[in-house]
C-alpha cells in the first residue's frame, strides 16, 4: 500500500510539474502590440515564396478562418495557372457582395515580387486579428477585400526559377522574338556560373576604364581621364547566340501587362511596351471581368517596386480632366496620411512625378469603374538608414551589403573561359537585391503598407439611416424625412462614375408604409423638393457624398410599423425599423 501511494504522489507530481512546465512555456513569450500573437497560420515574412507558395497560404487561410475567407480561382495565365483570389470578410454579417469593397493585387511585373508578400500580409494580419481586435472586428463586419497576391504567376515564377537579374523579366511569359532573327527565345538569359543570377561581366584590358576598389575587391571604380584602368565592361552576364553583338537577347519578350488596360490604350510604337489590344493578356483580362462583376468595389491597391511612392492618376497628361478637384481632395487626404504611415515614401501623380503611362490599370480602374485606386512603389532606400535623400546607388547598395547583410547580396568576381570573350570575369549584385527588400525589412513593410491599404478600405462608404422624423399632415397623412448619412470619405459615386453613369443610383425604400408620393429633398429650410413620380417608395439617389447626408421623405396614407433601407452598390446596404 505504502509503494501504490508513493507511485501515485509521484504520477501526481510528474502532472503538476508537467502543468508548471506548459504555463511557463506559455509565459515566455508575450504579445506584441499589433501583431496576431497565436496565429492559426504560422507565416514568415522574412521571404519570398514562389506563385505556388502564395497559394498554399492562401488555402490554409481560408481552412483556418472558413468564416472570414474564402479562396478561388478566377482565371487562368498564359501558361495555365490559376489567378487565385482570396475573398475576405465577416460572412456571419452578410454576403461579400452585399458590402463595399477593396481590391488588392500585386506582381503585375514579374520582378516586382514583393507585392505578392504585401497583398498576402493583408489577408493574413485581417483574419488573424479579427477575433482579438475590435477595429478589425467592425472592418470585416462592415468591408469585404478582394486579394490577388499575384496576377502575373507565370512570370514570378521564371523570376525565382530561372536565371535573371533583378530588372528581367518585366513581362510575362510570351517569348518574342526580339532581334527579328526568326528564332523566339534562343538566348534565354544565359547564367554562366549557374547560380541562378544574371550578373555582370568584366576583361583585363590594356585599355580599360576600370580598377577594383584597394579598399573592396567587389567594387569597380572608373579611372580618371588621364588614367589607364585594368578592366573593361562587358555588360551583363550571358552569351551572344545569333552573333548580333547583344547577350541575352531574346529572352522573355518585352511588353508590359501594365500596359494593356482598356483606358486609354495606345500600341506599342505610341506607349511602349503595349501588346494587340486591351486586355489581350489572360490575366489581366481575368481580373477585368471579375470586377466588373462586382460593382460594390470601391477602392483598389495595387503593389509595384520600387522607389517608395504612393501614386494616383492620371498616367497621362492628357487625362488630366478626368480626375475632378473633388476627388483629388478625396485622393490628397489619403495619400497624405500615407506618407506619415510609410516613412520616406512619397506621395505622387504619375504623370507630372514621373512618367507617362498609357493603358494603366490605375487609370483603368478609376477612368472605367469610378474607383478611387493607388498603385505603391514598395522599398524604399530611406528604410536602410533613415537617411532623407538616399537614393539607392551602387556606393550605398554595397555600403548596405557591408554593414547589413555581410556579403549576402554580391556574387564574388569569379573567372570564365567565355567562348566570344576569352577569359572574363563574372560579378555582381543578386537578383533579390535592390528592387526587393532583403528579409531584415520585409515584415515592417509590409505591415506599414497593409495599413495603409485598410485605412483606403475603411474611408470606402459607409451608410447609416438616421434622424427619422414624422410631421401629422392630417386627412389621415403624414410625412416621414430620413437622413442618410455617410460617415466616410468616399462618395458613393466617384465624380467619374455620375459623368458616365457607371454605376445604378443609390436607392432609398420604404416599406410597411402606403406610399402616396416621395421626393428627395434637396433643401430642407426652404422646403425645396424633387418629387420622384414613379414607383415613390423607392427612390433613387444620385450620390452620397464622403462626410455627408441626402435626404428623402415620403408622404404615406398609413403605416405605423415601417422599415426604410438603403442599397448602394459601392456603399453596402442599412436599414432603420420603426416598431410601435
Amino acid at each position: 500500500m505504502k509503494t501504490k501511494n508513493i507511485i501515485i504522489a509521484l504520477a501526481l507530481g510528474a502532472l503538476s510539474l508537467g502543468t508548471m512546465n506548459a504555463q511557463a512555456q506559455q509565459e515566455n513569450y508575450f504579445r506584441a502590440i499589433g501583431t496576431p500573437h497565436k496565429p492559426k497560420v504560422e507565416i514568415s515574412w522574412n521571404r519570398y515564396y514562389s506563385a505556388e507558395g502564395l497559394w498554399d497560404w492562401m488555402k490554409k487561410i481560408a481552412a483556418a478562418h472558413p468564416g472570414l475567407a474564402k479562396v478561388e480561382s478566377i482565371g487562368k495565365s498564359v501558361e495555365g495557372r490559376d489567378i487565385l483570389t482570396l475573398t475576405i470578410t465577416d460572412f456571419s454579417t452578410g454576403k461579400d457582395t452585399d458590402k463595399p469593397a477593396m481590391w488588392i493585387d500585386g506582381n503585375i511585373h514579374s520582378n516586382e515580387i514583393q507585392g505578392g508578400e504585401f497583398s498576402l500580409y493583408v489577408a493574413w494580419y485581417l483574419t488573424e486579428m479579427h477575433a482579438d481586435n475590435a477595429f478589425v472586428k467592425q472592418l470585416l463586419k462592415d468591408k469585404t477585400f478582394y486579394i490577388t497576391p499575384t496576377i502575373n504567376p507565370d512570370a514570378r515564377n521564371n523570376f525565382f526559377k530561372e536565371p535573371n537579374n533583378a530588372n528581367t523579366p518585366r513581362s510575362g511569359m510570351l517569348v518574342l522574338d526580339n532581334d527579328g532573327d526568326g528564332v523566339n527565345g534562343e538566348d534565354m538569359m544565359d547564367d554562366l556560373d549557374g547560380d541562378g543570377h544574371i550578373t555582370m561581366m568584366i576583361r583585363k584590358s590594356k585599355t580599360g576604364r576600370f580598377i577594383k576598389d584597394p579598399l573592396d575587391s567587389r567594387r569597380l571604380q572608373m579611372v580618371g581621364p588621364d588614367q589607364v584602368g585594368e578592366y573593361e565592361m562587358l555588360g551583363q552576364e550571358g552569351l551572344d547566340n545569333d552573333q548580333d553583338g547583344v547577350v541575352n537577347d531574346d529572352g522573355v519578350g518585352y511588353y508590359d501587362p501594365n500596359r494593356d488596360w482598356g483606358w486609354n490604350w495606345q500600341p506599342d510604337y505610341i506607349q511602349r511596351g503595349a501588346l494587340r489590344y486591351p486586355f489581350s493578356l489572360p490575366e489581366n483580362r481575368a481580373i477585368m471581368e471579375f470586377v466588373m462583376k462586382h460593382p460594390n468595389i470601391a477602392g483598389a491597391q495595387s503593389f509595384h517596386n520600387s522607389g517608395g511612392m504612393i501614386l494616383r492618376g492620371p498616367g497621362a497628361e492628357e487625362d488630366v480632366n478626368t480626375y475632378t478637384r473633388e476627388d483629388i481632395r478625396i485622393y490628397d487626404a489619403i495619400g497624405k496620411i500615407g506618407e506619415e504611415m510609410l516613412p520616406g515614401y512619397r506621395y505622387i501623380t504619375v504623370y507630372k512625378d514621373l512618367y507617362t503611362v498609357f493603358g494603366g490599370e490605375l487609370d483603368w480602374f478609376y477612368g472605367n469603374r469610378g474607383v478611387f485606386t493607388y498603385s505603391n512603389e514598395l522599398m524604399v532606400p530611406y528604410l536602410y538608414f533613415h537617411k532623407e535623400g538616399g537614393r539607392g546607388g551602387q556606393d550605398e547598395q554595397f555600403k548596405v551589403d557591408r554593414l547589413l547583410t555581410f556579403g549576402d547580396a554580391f556574387v564574388n568576381w569569379k573567372e570564365y573561359e567565355h567562348p566570344q570573350f576569352g577569359t572574363v570575369e563574372i560579378g555582381g549584385f543578386k537578383k533579390t537585391f535592390g528592387r526587393a527588400h532583403p528579409g531584415f525589412l520585409l515584415e515592417q513593410d509590409a505591415h506599414r503598407n497593409a495599413a495603409f491599404t485598410i485605412f483606403h478600405a475603411y474611408h470606402t462608404p459607409k451608410l447609416s439611416v438616421m434622424d427619422v422624423k414624422e410631421e401629422d399632415l392630417g386627412g389621415g397623412l403624414k410625412a416621414i424625412t430620413a437622413t442618410i448619412f455617410n460617415e466616410r470619405m468616399m462618395p458613393t459615386h466617384a465624380s467619374q462614375d455620375l459623368k458616365y453613369k457607371i454605376e445604378r443610383p443609390d436607392f432609398v425604400s420604404i416599406s410597411g408604409a402606403k406610399v402616396v408620393a416621395g421626393f428627395v429633398v434637396e433643401d430642407e429650410d426652404r422646403k425645396q423638393l424633387v418629387e420622384q413620380k414613379h414607383s415613390p417608395e423607392k427612390i433613387e439617389v444620385e450620390n452620397i457624398p464622403g462626410m455627408s447626408a441626402v435626404k428623402v421623405k415620403w408622404i404615406v396614407s398609413s403605416g405605423s410599423n415601417y422599415t426604410i433601407t438603403v442599397d448602394s452598390a459601392k456603399g453596402g446596404k442599412a436599414s432603420w425599423k420603426k416598431n410601435q
